[in-house]
């Protein structure tokens, strides 16, 4: 599908109607439709849920054809009675466009083949995030934050198109229905489409609190509906950044320091110049950058460039001598995040040990790379009907880049119009918290020309090598652990110091330290869901050169392997079965010990393991969700290799909104996190240089690898919350630990198989 230059935002259809879409240009200038926007007064936190709306009125457009930008606007119901709905949060295969538009889709009461989703415009205003301040995705937030937002939005529209609908027949609203998108007055037979009555529902007052449906009234609500998208990324025809074209584009590569902290000392770009294609080479601040007619001419000027590097700033250390820095500081406490009873005490005297046992463990977590299928990328060009630019691309922050690319442009933010492209994922890759990208392709754009109404479009493009080796990692972090199990199977004592690097720490995000404690690096662990009367948890901070950065479930990714491995070897050591121990301790967590026994239900726990296999357990909550995983493993053709043959899930994420996509995010964070958890590990050199370079290095998980997957969804009445990343913390402890039971030794660092 292709997006004109003017058009701010992308359009997604349904699978039934993929060819009667509108351009968003069309649906804007086309009158008589109508329009309602949610202002976000009404949902801060502790208000009630019910926000205020209002209208945007068509005359605004008058004489302005070319005028795409409707920030105050989450449905639209055009007069051929498709509605497009406005999607906050970027779409990168996690599923908001199908989410949202559900929500619109049952409040409205319309047809699933009349909904549109169309990537919504930078605004604070109307689009932030209501659980983070911006217009930003992350946290598995997209539904938690939206949920009655959207509800309400639907809602309101049918209230008007009812209303509308009495009016122009002389009836009561009481009598009038609406079922999959007609309006009907049974005792009169008249009916409308939504159409039909848009332009007088444009002139109803607005509801201040429209009637939200009681759950039993949903109809797409909690049904497997299919993803809007699916069938236009089936084949082919859904764009993303690095389908977008413009006449007179040039393509850019950048070359980058190999070293975190390098800058260019000299370059000469003779041989490049030379090169077919190659139309001029630039420093900017992140490197030197190759302006080319098309991407290979732009790589082969890039390899052409002879560049001197100063590495007089830059991190030398290797990942290895950072870890070791790491270790050492675990040995000691560190900032206390969580301190209850007298942990290092009684640990100390080892009170009630006899019967029992006592563990200690350390476990070591490598520097990971987000390994999105597409590489960073993003396209900036003039504005062709006014002042400043349009940035087309993966934005996870649109209003956080925004006023970045403004101020490398000399632009106030509003001359810089946000074009949010889907994107082949992100993990957290595309949230950066300087707006690295942005900013790049902003030093891109200007450097070309000192003249702004000379400079052609650009696109910056990062090959695989460059995304692999630029950095923003998951951070390296080690947990020690030192704990007491008496014989009965009650926790005496839990003392855990965590010692990560923080991408806090130097940052605009600095203040979220609280009292040396970075949060995020021990959640998780800092508020352990075990029963005890005895724990501390304390925390470590380094820094290094290495840029680091939120990866799919951020911390929890360390702290729930480091929690879910050693409870299960304690348990073991005092002979006790790993789920019923498990369940023993959760009496203050309900909907924790729900999967757990979900989970061990559907895998019919308790029966022998096969010979040469076994089983493995891990439950875990994060961003408000909890998943459990069971898995059934043996040792591949290599001894040193678990082969995953099965992994039961059980999850519970409140009101699962789309089962189908709930199902979808278990298994695809399975597979991620497995990969992860196997082979994923980025090397730093001595020198500071990254040995990974592209999937041939940086393992992951292989399509015939890839487990069965069995996914239960726990019914529930709770508000949604995320899915996009809490299926990634259990897979890798419920692998290490039926590693352990099969070879007898405990997995403590990882990837579980080396490379060195």
């Amino acid at each position: 599908m292709s997006v004109e230059t003017p058009d701010t935002a992308q359009e997604t259809d349904s699978a039934a109607t993929s060819k009667a879409g509108l351009s968003r240009r069309q649906f804007i200038t086309r009158g008589g439709a109508l329009v309602l926007g949610v202002s976000l007064t009404g949902c801060a936190p502790g208000s009630p849920r019910v926000p205020q709306f209002f209208k945007i009125d068509d005359s605004q457009t008058e004489g302005h054809e070319e005028f795409t930008f409707a920030p105050d606007a989450f449905v639209r119901i055009t007069p051929d009675s498709i509605v497009h709905v406005m999607i906050k949060h970027i779409e990168f295969g996690q599923g908001p466009y199908t989410g949202l538009t559900t929500l619109v889709a049952d409040e409205l009461d319309a047809d699933w083949s009349q909904m549109r989703a169309l990537a919504a415009p930078a605004s604070d205003a109307l689009y932030k995030n209501l659980k983070m301040g911006a217009q930003l995705t992350g946290g598995s937030t997209a539904m938690a934050n939206s949920f009655y937002q959207m509800r309400n939005a639907g809602a309101a529209a049918r209230q008007m198109i009812v209303g509308a609908a009495a009016e122009t027949w002389g009836v009561p609203a009481s009598e009038i229905t609406v079922q999959k998108g007609i309006v009907r007055h049974p005792p009169s037979k008249r009916q409308a489409s939504f159409g039909d009555l848009v332009e007088a529902a444009a002139g109803q007052p607005v509801p201040s609190e429209p009637t939200l449906k009681s759950p039993e009234d949903f109809v797409f609500i909690g049904k497997e509906m299919p993803k809007i998208d699916t069938l236009e990324k089936s084949n082919g025809t859904a764009q993303f950044t690095i389908d977008l074209y413009r006449d007179e584009m040039l393509t850019v590569v950048v070359a980058h320091s190999p070293t975190f902290g390098g800058r260019v000392a000299s370059f000469d770009a003779s041989a490049a110049l030379a090169l077919p294609g190659v139309v001029s080479v630039q420093e900017i601040p992140q490197g030197v950058a190759v302006y080319a007619e098309d991407t290979f001419a732009a790589i082969q000027g890039r390899r052409a460039l002879k560049i001197e590097w100063d590495n007089s700033a830059a991190e030398t250390r290797s990942s290895e001598e950072m870890i070791s820095v790491l270790r050492e500081k675990s040995k000691m406490p560190g900032a206390v995040a969580t301190n209850r009873g007298d942990a290092a005490s009684t640990l100390k005297d080892k009170v009630g040990t006899a019967a029992g046992t006592h563990l200690e463990a350390e476990y070591i977590f490598p520097f990971l790379a987000h390994a999105s299928m597409e590489p960073l990328d993003a396209l900036i060009e003039r504005n062709p009907i006014g002042e400043g630019v349009i940035a087309s691309y993966g934005a996870q922050a649109p209003t956080v880049d925004q006023p970045v690319i403004a101020g490398v442009l000399g632009l106030m933010p509003e001359q810089v119009r946000m074009d949010v492209q889907m994107a082949g994922g992100s993990f957290g890759r595309r949230a950066t918290y300087d707006s690295s990208l942005a900013k790049e392709a902003a030093f891109v754009f200007k450097n070309q020309s000192a003249d702004p109404a000379s400079r052609r479009p650009t696109k910056l493009l990062w090959t695989r090598e460059d995304d692999m080796q630029g950095g923003y990692y998951r951070p390296i972090a080690t947990h020690r652990l030192s704990g007491s199990m008496s014989a009965d199977g009650k926790i005496i004592a839990w003392d855990q110091t965590v010692a990560a690097q923080s991408f806090y720490l130097g940052t605009s995000l600095e203040a979220s330290i609280k009292n040396g404690v970075d949060y995020s690096a021990v959640e998780g662990a800092s508020d352990l869901p075990y029963a005890t009367d005895h724990l501390r948890v304390t925390n470590h901070l380094i820094e290094t050169g290495v840029p680091t950065l939120w990866w799919r479930s951020v911390g929890h990714t360390h702290t729930g392997f480091a929690v879910e491995t050693f409870i299960d070897e304690l348990l073991e050591g005092v002979g006790i079965d790993p789920v019923e121990g498990r369940l023993a301790l959760l009496g203050e967590h309900p909907r924790r010990a729900g999967v757990l026994r979900r989970a061990a239900e559907i895998a019919d726990w308790g029966r022998a393991a096969a010979p040469g296999r076994a089983f493995g357990v891990a439950v875990h909550k994060s961003f408000g969700s909890y998943v459990a995983q069971i898995v059934e493993i043996e040792a591949a053709e290599s001894p040193d290799r678990p082969l995953v043959r099965k992994v039961w899930c059980a999850v519970d994420c409140g009101i699962a909104v789309n089962p189908n996509v709930i199902r979808a995010q278990m298994e695809g964070g399975i597979g991620f996190g497995l990969g992860a958890a196997l082979y994923s590990e980025v090397h730093i050199d001595q020198g500071g240089t990254v040995r990974e370079k592209n999937f041939d290095t940086y393992k992951s998980l292989r399509l015939h690898e890839m487990p069965e997957v069995e996914v239960s969804i726990i019914a529930s009445n709770e508000d949604p919350t995320g899915v996009g990343e809490p299926g990634v913390p259990p897979i890798a402890p419920a692998v290490a630990n039926a590693w352990r039971r099969l070879k007898g030794k405990r997995v403590s660092r990882l990837p579980i198989v080396r490379t060195t």
